[in-house]
């Protein structure tokens, strides 16, 4: 029997694709301080797939969307060439009312991989949405006793 699929991932195979964004590690430690914006058409949706090389970094976001609300969803696989019915959901889709507030959250990076954030709009028929997102990685503190010299 096969196995119910997770929305998410019934999303990203049969789903219609605005934009991806594709950050890596240098590029989240370069991201600076504004946030960046995402056009998101009515009944589709966006992904920011970020690739990990080492566990151990925290990555976090921030956003906000206009008009209305957006649905928001991170999703895992070990590498691109996973199969997407192996990808396995670490937030399950939930429709976020960033049009009210600002909208956080962090995931602490255990495993090596691409780790996509999905922006949702594909409840909407007809209204686009904008999302202003921020980016950022605290890496793990490392203690190597140079400061004893």
């Amino acid at each position: 029997s096969a196995a119910v699929q997770d929305a998410e991932i019934c999303l990203l195979k049969s789903g219609e694709l605005t934009l991806s964004v594709h950050f890596t590690v240098d590029d989240i430690s370069a991201f600076g301080d504004s946030s960046r914006e995402l056009f998101i058409k009515s009944s589709c949706y966006s992904t920011i797939p970020i690739t990990m090389s080492s566990p151990g970094p925290t990555v976090s976001w921030t956003f906000t969307s206009e008009p209305k609300s957006i649905s928001f969803s991170v999703v895992y696989r070990e590498t691109t060439e996973t199969p997407l019915e192996q990808a396995k959901v670490l937030i399950p889709l939930t429709r976020c009312n960033s049009h009210k507030e600002t909208m956080q959250g962090e995931l602490k990076v255990r495993n090596p991989g691409e780790y996509t954030l999905i922006f949702d709009n594909s409840f909407s028929r007809f209204i686009s949405k904008k999302v202003l997102y921020h980016l950022s990685l605290d890496k793990p503190v490392v203690y190597d006793g140079t400061d004893l010299l």
